[in-house]
């Protein structure tokens, strides 16, 4: 697309008279997209389970319909009436109301606040911070909470769940480079020679972790984790945490209630740490995209990533919902 023009391609989510929700990428003019003070061309998007949800119209994700997902983009301003941001410059949008109340990135042109703005760091592509989006930045704060509670890699060895997701996956390998010794947990065991090959130390399956007795207490084993399932995962994994130790927990498909004593935080001082990306204020921000730039960046197996257009991410959202994703879904848009 060329820098002025006012036609916009977009993965458009409706709702027919009979009530089902359907998509398909739509043209439409740029006078469509919704107010902000600065319009990006986006270069690359990717493939968050909330993503997936919004994909599907799922209210408490959508607001109103028609709708087009997208919580991640990186891209190069086309306009802006804001003095931050000038035509050229590269940036990042995550998070915020993208792709939720506000038309999202699963579009090759947006409109946004300049507050939502991140400019690109150096040492970082367009490709590579979608590489990372959401899921890279969800899993760098969680790190940081391991860190902020003193949870360091001579404390022993720190768990990750769901780890062939988008958030698992870049939080094991982040771990992995900054010396921790890594366990990996994941119900697909097809996947298991994947993880040990990201250099975990070893791949547990999801059966052997959750434990469905109603003790208060397990053996201490993990000196922290990173939970991005919660439900029986989350518990188990809080029951078994040793003293003072920290998970830091920042999903919720394997469900919502947490439903446990609180002996774990009483008796072993365990922290529970809750990561949430949407609204994290602005200087962490610019700081947390700073390290995944530098001292923490990291080269993420193309094996692990899937490229894919703005027609063939329905595809990949079907397979996500179906509990067949793995590693992470980058859409190439401005073809």
């Amino acid at each position: 697309m060329q820098p002025h023009s006012t036609t916009v391609h977009g993965l458009l989510i409706e709702q027919t008279e009979s009530g089902e929700i359907q998509r398909s990428v739509q043209q439409f003019s740029e006078d469509d997209l919704p107010a902000g003070e600065v319009t990006v061309r986006v270069d690359y998007s990717s493939l968050n389970y909330k993503d997936a949800l919004a994909a599907r119209g799922q209210r408490g994700i959508v607001k109103r319909l028609p709708h087009i997902p997208g919580i991640d983009a990186a891209g190069v301003v086309l306009k802006s009436s804001a003095p931050k941001f000038a035509e050229g410059d590269a940036v990042i949008v995550s998070g915020y109301d993208l792709g939720q109340g506000h038309w999202g990135a699963w579009s090759d042109v947006i409109r946004v606040p300049a507050a939502w703005l991140v400019p690109l760091p150096s040492g970082l592509s367009l490709r590579e911070a979608m590489v990372l989006g959401t899921a890279g930045f969800t899993a760098a704060q969680c790190v940081h909470a391991l860190q902020q509670n003193e949870v360091t890699p001579a404390a022993g060895e720190v768990l990750v769940t769901g780890a062939t997701g988008g958030v698992g996956s870049l939080a094991v390998q982040l771990l992995v480079k900054l010396g921790y010794e890594v366990v990996a947990v994941t119900g697909k065991t097809e996947e298991h020679q994947r993880l040990l090959e990201l250099g975990v130390t070893r791949v547990l399956d999801r059966a052997a972790l959750v434990d469905d007795s109603e003790r208060p207490l397990l053996s201490a084993t993990w000196a922290g984790g990173v939970d991005t399932v919660g439900g029986k995962m989350l518990t188990s994994l809080l029951r078994q945490t040793k003293f003072a130790g920290c998970v830091a927990a920042c999903g919720l498909v394997g469900g919502a209630k947490l439903e446990m004593t609180i002996y774990p935080f009483l008796l072993r001082g365990v922290r529970l740490c809750g990561v949430a990306s949407a609204d994290c204020p602005m200087p962490r921000r610019l700081e947390i995209w700073q390290r995944l730039a530098n001292d923490w960046k990291i080269e993420v197996p193309p094996a692990w990533i899937r490229e894919v257009s703005l027609w063939q991410v329905g595809d990949e959202v079907d397979r996500m919902l179906a509990g067949q994703s793995f590693g992470r879904v980058v859409l190439k848009l401005n073809r």
